[in-house]
């Protein structure tokens, strides 16, 4: 660690000496951080080979990683405050590039991506033009301007331009909703690597990874997150990027995936073909659609079906029980039982999920669309046809709309920049935060095409008796992620026999592709690294949130720094135990919950954020309705359109759809009505105060001649 000096509390990455040798001593540290990783993996590679059983390998990881990162959170504790929530803005442009890229991809990044692209073809692509497009709007109409502002938080700086208490509480409370909801799907992806990687149970899992979460943020706040999530990118960008070449290599012969998996998916489209007309595939999807025909049946009178299936389920436990039969028969017919929905609202429930599940795996291609295929339907169809075609373009531009504009206004992302040296240095950061991100992103596409080439062309087919390990290890884990069974009794898989899960595409590629196990452990630690370096971020959004802002800021302006440091910390640890507590209860998956976050913020902060450094006109009263009525839209969208927070809040009326646009997507409504309210508002209040007119003029034209301090 030559050329780096102690901070004045004695840890290391204190940032001693000039901004010069602090970078060089960075660069000394990740160099041989980056070799002892990969030896690390190759030594584990030779004991694999040696011997060293699958269960060992992924405790090691596990544990090397976990304490990895809590040992860096040890040599970054600090209790200064600058230190705590900017780093002591002295992490330089690279770096902060590293470690924005590292908070940015974040369990739905690194495990959801790839999936979704998986399940969904070219509608997954929203994801990666949202997200790309997002850091586009930070660099050309945020980053610069906060930082010349100077503050710690989003909510300080809506304090500060609005001029009062109410913003930033407003602020507060809309950055907690929506890193709250975002950390919570980090954290259940926490439970699903640790689950994997050591066989512990799920719930165990999410508070094993917390511990790994904690460490950082707790003892050194924003400046052992920084240097953690560069030290969790090198291992995420590696993990990630290994078994997709060597499935380039094994089907192409060309390490190179992001040129050839093009060709890939010619392939891919042609084996789709042949799999929606063959025959066995239309006998299982046959059999299915006769399931959700019985379903229905059921539904029409419930009581009556369930009183049926009760009587006949007891009167085989009987007849089997007067035959002596086999105590295997007689356990398989209690379970059936047992198995039997206790009352009516409990049968009407699971036969209407069983209907549906039953009718979309009736459908071709195990209910995916075709990979190549923009959007359903078909614009010179029928009407029907039509009128889906529109509504699967509307849906994906809303989605890229809401992942640019969430992704420009998410507080964990936006107070990275408050940590450059300079403004200068912010704007460098977004570039290196778009080139460590575009790593990834470019990569996710030719994933998801060459695993669907290996499991349609490799896998289908495949007699059961000789299907791969993996899918009874993933089966064990969750079934809900991956499970396979014989429907048609032909001893032969079909891809209509198979329910797989986005969230286990990437973590499952290794095996899929024949790798040894080493590598899926060091794919499962690079997915644990993402979600914990999210998870980091946003748990000290949360905490900074109610400490600095609500606490210092509002109630207690003479606080010293150490108690605002400490009251920090040990909010972080209760907002860290709730979090984990919601995670484990499994409310919805990754995706959705990511997709609520992005909108949240994208209601609540950027037309607030964006109008605030552009025009001079906007007030308080202004900001503070645009505020909470972007939020309200945005939130009832969700409530009153998604299936759980429907069960959530108990709403029973129809579903109805604003223009047919998904929840996951709410934002595109919420934006809107902010910009508009703010506006209107402002125009019909008095304007803000001369001062704070003069403070926009210098915040926005010093930045366009050059570096300016701040």
């Amino acid at each position: 660690m030559a050329g780096m000096t102690p901070s004045s509390d004695g840890s290391m990455f204190g940032g001693g000496g000039s901004n010069a040798d602090f970078k060089k001593g960075l660069n000394k540290i990740y160099t041989w951080y980056t070799g002892g990783f990969i030896a690390f993996v190759i030594v584990l590679g030779i004991a694999e080979q040696m011997g060293l059983s699958r269960a060992m390998i992924g405790y090691v990881f596990l544990g090397a990683t976990v304490l990895l990162y809590a040992g860096i959170g040890v040599m970054s504790r600090t209790n200064d405050a600058a230190e705590y929530y900017v780093a002591g803005r002295r992490v330089p442009a690279v770096y902060n590039g590293m470690a924005t890229g590292a908070d940015w991809m974040s369990a739905a990044s690194f495990i959801g991506m790839a999936g979704t692209l998986y399940l969904t073809g070219y509608g997954g692509l929203a994801f990666i033009m949202g997200g790309t497009g997002g850091y586009c709007l930070v660099a050309l109409f945020l980053a610069p301007y906060l930082r010349k502002f100077g503050q710690f938080t989003i909510p300080d700086f809506l304090g500060a331009r609005y001029d009062g208490n109410l913003p930033r509480f407003i602020g507060i409370f809309a950055a907690i909703l929506c890193s709250f909801v975002y950390v919570v799907a980090q954290i259940y992806g926490v439970g699903l690597i640790t689950t994997r990687l050591a066989g512990i149970p799920f719930e165990i899992g999410i508070f094993v990874g917390l511990a790994g979460i904690l460490v950082c943020s707790f003892l050194g706040g924003m400046r052992a997150v920084t240097w953690t999530q560069v030290a969790q990118y090198i291992i995420l960008i590696i993990a990630y990027l290994i078994p997709v070449v060597w499935l380039s290599v094994k089907q192409t012969n060309v390490p190179i995936p992001q040129v050839v998996y093009g060709y890939q998916l010619e392939k891919v489209t042609a084996k789709e073909a042949e799999l929606i007309k063959d025959p066995k595939e239309l006998e299982v999807r046959a059999i299915f659609k006769a399931r959700a025909d019985a379903f229905g049946e059921k539904l029409k009178d419930v009581p009556a079906a369930l009183a049926a299936d009760k009587a006949a389920a007891e009167a085989k436990v009987a007849e089997l029980k007067a035959a002596n039969a086999p105590a295997a028969d007689l356990a398989a017919a209690e379970k059936a039982l047992a198995a039997v929905p206790k009352d009516e609202a409990a049968a009407k429930k699971a036969w209407t999920a069983g209907k549906t599940g039953a009718e979309n795996r009736a459908k071709p291609l195990a209910n995916m669309p075709r990979h190549a295929q923009q959007f359903a339907g078909d614009p010179n169809g029928d009407e029907k046809a039509k009128t889906a075609y529109d509504t699967s373009r509307r849906n994906f531009l809303a989605l890229i709309f809401c992942l640019m504009v969430g992704t420009a206004a998410l507080p964990h992302i936006l107070m990275r920049f408050y940590t450059t040296p300079s403004v200068k240095q912010a704007r460098e950061s977004v570039t290196w935060s778009l080139f460590f991100i575009f790593l990834l992103y470019f990569t996710a596409p030719a994933l998801a095409v060459l695993v669907k080439y290996e499991i349609f062309t490799v896998l289908v087919g495949t007699s059961f008796d000789q299907l791969p390990a993996w899918i009874a290890q993933w089966n064990k884990v969750d079934a809900a992620l991956l499970s396979v069974a014989d429907v048609n009794k032909d001893g032969i898989f079909q891809l209509a026999e198979m329910t797989i899960g986005g969230d286990i595409i990437v973590l499952a590629t290794p095996e899929i592709g024949g790798l040894p196990y080493v590598i899926s452990g060091m794919v499962a630690a690079g997915g644990l690294a993402a979600a914990l370096s999210t998870a980091d971020g946003l748990l000290l959004t949360i905490a900074n949130a109610l400490s600095h802002d609500l606490y210092y800021k509002m109630i207690n302006p003479n606080a010293p720094a150490s108690t605002r440091v400490l009251i920090s910390k040990a909010l972080l640890l209760v907002v860290a135990l709730a979090a984990a507590y919601v995670a484990a209860q499994k409310p919805a998956d990754i995706l959705f919950l990511v997709g609520a976050a992005f909108s949240f913020a994208a209601a609540s902060f950027f037309p607030a954020l964006t109008l605030g450094i552009f025009w001079k006109r906007a007030n308080k009263a202004g900001a503070c309705v645009g505020m909470v009525l972007g939020l309200a839209v945005t939130a009832y969208y969700m409530i009153m359109t998604q299936p759980w927070l429907r069960t959530v809040f108990d709403v029973t009326s129809p579903v109805e759809l604003w223009y047919g646009i998904a929840p996951i997507s709410a934002g595109i409504f919420g934006v809107p009505v902010g910009f508009a309210a703010i506006i209107l508002v402002s125009l019909v209040t008095p304007a803000p105060r001369k001062d704070i007119q003069e403070l926009i003029d210098n915040v926005r034209y010093p930045t366009l001649r050059g570096d300016v301090k701040a």
